[in-house]
């Protein structure tokens, strides 16, 4: 059993800034790439940003430059800080991690999300 939990959301004005947390926990043996993705009402589940195991990082069009995406790997937890916030960054965001288990099965794990809210 493993599990996703995410942190940090809420409403914030535009320029503004957020930190999110998603720690994973459970039986595990290691975490390959983490990453978040989010979806805006309506719309679909899209990628924000990733980060493998080594910190390699790649980040969506539309968030480089005002996205960070890092990871503890001791605390198998991957953050996410948010600068510069804009109304269109709205969203719930969800914590992607890809697990080796301790019985050595590969996992493709989802938190249920925060929602984060940017007012103009």
């Amino acid at each position: 059993q493993v599990q996703l939990v995410e942190s940090g959301g809420g409403l914030v004005q535009a320029g503004g800034s957020l930190r999110l947390s998603c720690a994973a926990s459970g039986s595990i043996f290691s975490i390959n790439a983490m990453g978040w993705y989010h979806q805006g009402p309506g719309a679909q589940r899209e990628l924000v940003a990733v980060i493998t195991r080594g910190s390699s990082t790649n980040y969506a069009d539309s968030v480089k430059g005002r996205f960070t995406i890092s990871r503890d790997n001791a605390k198998n937890t991957v953050y996410l800080q948010m600068d510069n916030l804009k109304p269109e960054d709205t969203a719930v965001y969800y914590c992607n991690a890809q697990i080796i288990t301790r019985g050595g099965y590969g996992m493709d794990s989802w938190g249920k999300g925060t929602l984060v809210t940017v007012s103009s």
